[in-house]
């Protein structure tokens, strides 16, 4: 039935952009043009397709190769180097969009500089009862409550062991794999499920994720706890390094935005402890600002876009300075603009992720953020993205 009135819908709006219109619009689609997009096309669609409805066609339409090619020429000036691996661009997407593997190589060549798919859980599970995605439009945000969707392990498995040779090369190319992991809502072992994560898909990934900081799943936060972390990281470390593969993927850890000082200081000091390859700071936030206008705003669940801005940012600055710039970071929440990267990364991140952006400007934003960040890179007198991470820590450094 949902699929029926979906494609009434899209039948009645090729219907209002037919003719000569429907021409211009679809060059404009295929060209990529930013304003098109962000102020025609993805209000359009908002209002035309259920949230969850067009995250499914979205991530459909990338796998088929249906979406703008990116027309950026990455600049050298934008390439970094973390967690031992090369970065042509230090924009990727998050994880939460290509939840199961399935569009990885078309998100290339929208001009990410890298993936990172998941969060993937060991068992196939449904998540949470729908709806459980929602537009707060007047704030630019995204409340989602999926509860950790996934194909489970051994599809995903497949599905990325088929395109194995390609990574192997875009890798070479600077455009590593990131794999994030789960664990089942009705596990009774979460280390286990980690374990599991990382000797199924740690050998297809440049990167994994282990995933703790969820507000969708029962328990999982208390994973950030100093003991459980160590007890947690411990074993998924010892999982990765006797993984029998050529190249072993590096471990990062990602952690919510809703933490006291005391657990910052906890992960910071884990991480350091363990030797873990990186963080990710952060997920989305069970907080609601007092700025949100949206009536959509009292939806439980995690609240990702502009409004988780400046904590994500504040959050990004504490574990830089708490892991003594020492563990390389990837910044994400609520980045839009070369303006937000370049925050970010002046605040301690090495790379920095976006996923809402997209939703409200479509894929040029992609272009959009690196051509904005290379450009104040240069104004701000940086000659590298290396020399601008944690540049705020620095005196007298602008």
């Amino acid at each position: 039935m949902a699929s029926q009135v979906l494609k009434k819908r899209l039948k009645d709006a090729l219907k209002v952009l037919g003719g000569g219109s429907g021409i211009f619009v679809t060059y404009l689609m295929a060209v990529g043009d930013e304003r098109f997009y962000s102020n025609c096309l993805m209000p359009v669609l908002q209002r035309l397709v259920t949230p969850e409805a067009a995250h499914s066609l979205s991530v459909k339409c990338i796998s088929l190769g249906l979406m703008p090619l990116s027309r950026h020429k990455d600049s050298p000036l934008l390439a970094v180097k973390a967690f031992g691996q090369t970065f042509r661009s230090p924009v990727g997407i998050a994880a939460g969009f290509d939840k199961h593997g399935e569009a990885v190589d078309g998100l290339f060549k929208m001009g990410f500089g890298f993936v990172e798919v998941g969060s993937v859980t060991p068992k196939p599970q449904e998540g949470n009862p729908k709806p459980r995605v929602f537009r707060l439009l007047e704030d630019q945000a995204v409340i989602n409550r999926y509860g950790f969707n996934s194909h489970g392990h051994a599809v995903v498995q497949k599905r990325l062991e088929a395109r194995k040779a390609i990574q192997v090369e875009l890798t070479k190319a600077g455009l590593p794999l990131g794999i994030n992991l789960g664990k089942n809502k009705t596990s009774t072992d979460a280390a286990a499920d980690y374990v599991d994560g990382v000797r199924e898909l740690g050998p297809l990934a440049d990167y994994i994720v282990v995933n703790v900081s969820s507000p969708n799943t029962p328990g999982l936060r208390d994973l950030q706890g100093k003991e459980e972390l160590r007890h947690l990281l411990a074993k998924v470390l010892q999982e990765r390094d006797v993984l029998k593969a050529d190249h072993k993927p590096a471990v990062l850890v990602k952690i919510a935005p809703d933490l006291t000082l005391q657990d910052k200081e906890d992960i910071a000091n884990v991480a350091l402890e363990l030797g873990v390859d990186g963080l990710i700071v952060t997920n989305s936030t069970v907080k609601r600002p007092s700025s949100l206008q949206s009536p959509l705003q009292a939806e439980v669940g995690g609240l990702s876009g502009k409004p988780l801005r400046e904590m994500a940012t504040q959050t990004v600055r504490e574990m830089y300075k708490l892991t003594k710039g020492k563990v390389p970071i990837i910044g994400v929440g609520g980045i839009s603009s070369g303006e937000d990267a370049l925050e970010r990364i002046r605040a301690g991140a090495s790379l920095v992720q976006l996923y809402t952006a997209l939703i409200y400007q479509g894929p040029p934003v992609i272009g959009k953020i690196k051509r904005e960040l290379e450009q104040l890179l240069k104004d701000q007198g940086f000659t590298s993205i290396s020399e601008a991470v944690g540049a705020d820590h620095r005196p007298g450094k602008r």
